[in-house]
């Protein structure tokens, strides 16, 4: 039974994450900072949540894919700033011992994938470095500011993303 409930909390945890980061980008979008050259992805600072549970690496990843999909980004952009996404949830992962660096993955993602996607499949005119540099800044706001600020929330409270499953076990062992 161990077993169930940790698949059962992997996928919760990993479509509630997805959800948000849905809810979270099309708010943002709604300011027009969700995606084009100067872009503050609030969804991003969810990026530190592979800190504290695997299943936020695929949450992150459909998460992305879902609000690039309904904000109407282009086949490349859902295609490739899903993949920047998921490439920065794995090695934030990665790096969850270290939660100061753990948030450079996905910063590093995305400045280098992001700007190439604005240029190529956009038609942006501004140059790459400009668009890296604009990506970056976003970027370092959402996944290094409030992504830090996320992981001291939870840091506290890491015990909620096992939440149950122990209880729950005991629980089953003795009926």
């Amino acid at each position: 039974m161990k077993d169930n409930h940790k698949k059962v909390l992997f996928i919760t945890q990993a479509a509630v994450i997805a959800a948000v980061y849905v809810v979270l980008t099309v708010f943002i979008n709604a300011f027009n900072l969700a995606s084009g050259a100067i872009q503050i992805r609030i969804s991003e600072a969810l990026t530190i949540l592979p800190v504290f549970t695997p299943a936020a690496i695929p949450g992150l990843f459909i998460g992305c894919l879902i609000a690039n999909t309904v904000t109407g980004a282009v086949i490349w952009d859902i295609i490739f700033g899903s993949l920047a996404t998921l490439i920065g949830a794995i090695g934030t992962r990665l790096l969850r011992k270290v939660p100061y660096l753990a948030v450079l993955p996905p910063i590093l993602s995305n400045t280098i994938i992001v700007p190439l996607v604005l240029r190529f499949a956009y038609k942006l005119p501004d140059a790459i470095w400009y668009l890296a540099i604009t990506v970056c800044v976003g970027e370092i706001i959402s996944c290094g500011v409030l992504g830090l600020i996320l992981y001291f929330a939870f840091e506290k409270r890491k015990d909620i993303f096992s939440a149950g499953v122990n209880e729950n076990v005991k629980k089953t062992e003795q009926a």
